[in-house]
């Protein structure tokens, strides 16, 4: 899972002792604040994820159960973090599980994996940030981008992500467009899958009768 580097977010070693936390905090909540940037998202979203941080690394209990997801991220080789919420750095993290999908053996994939992942990446507090930017050509790029991976789950699983895509599509209908027409996609493939086994037993049979009427 994606875990957040608060350290990196506070500027700070983690080696950082709670006086040095609290002094960090300080400087960047005074440069971030909303009463100095008030019309400035990316500062406010910036706000936002300085004031967690702190939260989280000054009290004894949040900070003891974040260094240990920490530490078990490092120990099994997930060093991804999560980067600050904006519709840049979340089309960035698109294009990139887009191409790692691409890359995969559709026949071997982890459907579930590509789930979990959209799923994790596009929460509704997620796009409720994102949309705060304003910026609907790169939220347009995220949804083209997702779409495509999202071709290969079950209806079941794309369905869970149509409402937040639509969220994000926010009414623009060539959009939304493409995104029920996915859905579309995904349920025809579905059904000839449930068919497929009719027909190949028909074909079989089809095939046996013209073996035994040549015979005879």
């Amino acid at each position: 899972m994606f875990l957040k580097d608060y350290y990196k977010t506070l500027e700070i070693e983690s080696s950082a002792t709670l006086p040095e936390i609290k002094k960090a905090y300080r400087k960047l909540a005074q440069q971030y604040h909303p009463d100095k940037a008030a019309d400035n998202v990316h500062a406010a979203a910036m706000f936002t994820e300085i004031k967690e941080a702190y939260e989280v690394l000054t009290n004894p209990g949040k900070k003891h159960t974040y260094l240990q997801q920490r530490w078990y991220n490092r120990a099994t080789g997930n060093n991804k973090t999560q980067q600050l919420i904006t519709p840049v750095n979340i089309l960035k993290q698109s294009l990139e599980f887009e191409q790692y999908t691409f890359r995969l053996d559709v026949f071997r994939m982890d459907k579930e994996e590509i789930y979990e992942f959209i799923d994790k990446l596009l929460t509704v507090e997620t796009v409720d940030k994102i949309l705060q930017f304003n910026e609907p050509d790169i939220n347009q790029q995220i949804i083209f981008t997702l779409l495509k991976p999202v071709k290969y789950l079950t209806l079941e699983r794309a369905v869970l992500l149509k409402d937040r895509l639509l969220q994000l599509a926010a009414a623009n209908t060539e959009t939304e467009a493409l995104i029920n027409d996915t859905m579309r996609q995904i349920q025809k493939k579905e059904q000839w899958k449930k068919m497929e086994w009719i027909f190949i037993l028909l074909l079989t049979t089809a095939i046996c009768w013209l073996i035994w009427y040549a015979a005879n």
